[in-house]
């Protein structure tokens, strides 16, 4: 299963395959059927197998099998009634995944997509996300099987508070911060906000992030994810001797990740030639209009398809994973996980991209990584790149905490330092480990290290 690409293997090399084979085996075993966390944690394991290699202190302490474990995991029903006045019930989740650094923080999904094995993936690379930050935060990721899609806003309230009124009991703002994500926005966080602050009696502001300004939300956190996954890209550029200006790049997706990438993008000098929703995408070689992608998606809630209803010289596409066939130099994955397969990373090379930055949480399968890596495309991975919307979560945090408001340019400070400061973490960790182009290990061994540090200081937790 796990192995190294080499001739001869010594006896500590083959010592922590074994052990590392033993612990997925155990994982395959139980949960079969977590075929996303199963991915993700292979990902991380292979990743692994040189720190292991060098450090036994970590095999000692059985490091990997108490990390690949959430410390709590709550599943939970959410009773709702709808506009007809039925009763509706969905399955809740939050898993706590680990606190070694910090309290739990992550977000919050909305989709009927969601399940156990997709929180738990999501939980495993909060946990590395958060600790590359330099924050003190832990991992954890909640959510729902809920469409919030064709709900009314009261529909969509009843179901906040309800999912509220169970997650009351295990979250707190030294405990765990939940946030927004994928159906989760401002509006849902204030219905969440306000349940809790009705249940608890108390205004503990730094319990959610991602909130309206008026109560607590921080400038700048919504850009912040799209704008991080910029400035850590421009600095793979930077150090390769390329930059934005006249670069061709294309964004699945066109929600805050990809419209606030692509705006920061284009400000830098880029020419975003497409984007996507879940029905289609719309392609423009000449260079689509943000301010109408922005109008659709964010003001009128449409389709990506009525682009073209405006801008007719633009070509709309009705199935979304052919965006990878787009020529670019750039491309930018910020919808939802494995939407880049084996076939979409050729179709990428072969059509000449340069590099490819993940804005969204592990949107490339395995298979597509090593082929990016391989071809020696650059290659910057999730849990590094799309960082900055949970270091700014984090600053939110510090603001709540010291009764405080920043600007939206003290904020950006901020987050250009924290994604700068990401970028050096993952290269360095990359070059010790002798793999300097690969990102992937750089930022998982980076994530890593400092989490399982702590938990031997800590002791057997």
């Amino acid at each position: 299963m796990f192995s190294l690409n080499k001739k001869t293997i010594t006896k500590k090399e083959q010592a922590v395959l074994d052990y590392m084979n033993r612990i997925y085996k155990k994982l395959e075993e139980r949960d079969p059927h977590e075929t996303e966390f199963l991915q993700a944690a292979k990902m991380l394991f292979n990743s692994l197998i040189p720190v292991f290699v060098k450090n036994s202190t970590y095999m000692e302490h059985n490091i990997l099998e108490r990390i690949i474990e959430p410390e709590r995991i709550i599943m939970f029903r959410v009773p709702w009634v709808d506009d007809d006045n039925n009763m509706r019930v969905n399955r809740g989740y939050r898993v706590q995944f680990n606190s070694a650094i910090g309290p739990y923080k992550g977000g919050i999904r909305f989709h009927p997509s969601v399940n156990l094995s997709i929180m738990k993936f999501l939980g495993l690379t909060q946990i590395f996300k958060n600790s590359l930050t330099g924050q003190p935060i832990g991992g954890g990721k909640g959510g729902a099987d809920f469409d919030p899609k064709g709900k009314s806003d009261q529909e969509i309230m009843r179901f906040c508070q309800s999912y509220m009124t169970e997650l009351v009991n295990h979250i707190g703002p030294d405990t765990d911060i939940p946030a927004g994500d994928i159906g989760v926005g401002k509006r849902e966080i204030g219905y969440m906000f306000g349940q809790y602050k009705r249940l608890q009696g108390a205004y503990h502001a730094g319990v959610l992030t991602g909130k309206a300004l008026n109560y607590g939300g921080s400038r700048g956190r919504t850009e912040a994810t799209g704008y991080g996954t910029i400035y850590f890209v421009d600095e793979m550029l930077k150090d390769n001797n390329l930059s934005f200006k006249n670069a061709t790049l294309i964004t699945s997706g066109s929600g805050n990740v990809a419209i606030y990438a692509m705006e920061k993008a284009i400000k830098l000098g880029a020419k975003v030639v497409a984007c996507s929703d879940s029905s289609g995408y719309v392609y423009d070689p000449n260079g689509l209009s943000l301010q109408t992608i922005k109008r659709l998606k964010l003001t009128e809630s449409a389709r990506i398809s009525e682009y073209v209803n405006t801008h007719p010289h633009a070509e709309y596409f009705d199935d979304g994973s052919k965006i990878w066939s787009v020529p670019c130099d750039i491309a930018l994955p910020c919808a939802t996980q494995n939407e880049i397969d084996e076939d979409s990373a050729k179709s990428l090379i072969q059509n000449g991209v340069r590099v490819v930055a993940e804005g969204a949480n592990m949107p490339c399968t395995s298979e597509a990584i090593d082929l990016f890596i391989e071809n020696n495309i650059l290659f910057g991975p999730a849990q590094a790149v799309n960082a900055g919307g949970v270091a700014a979560s984090a600053l939110e945090m510090a603001q709540n905490s010291s009764r405080l408001a920043w600007s939206a340019e003290e904020v950006d400070v901020q987050l250009q330092v924290i994604m700068k400061r990401i970028y050096r973490r993952c290269t360095k960790a990359a070059q010790t480990y002798k793999q300097p182009k690969n990102l992937v290990v750089g930022s998982n061994i980076a994530g890593f290290t400092k989490v399982a540090d702590t938990m031997i200081d800590l002791g057997n937790i």
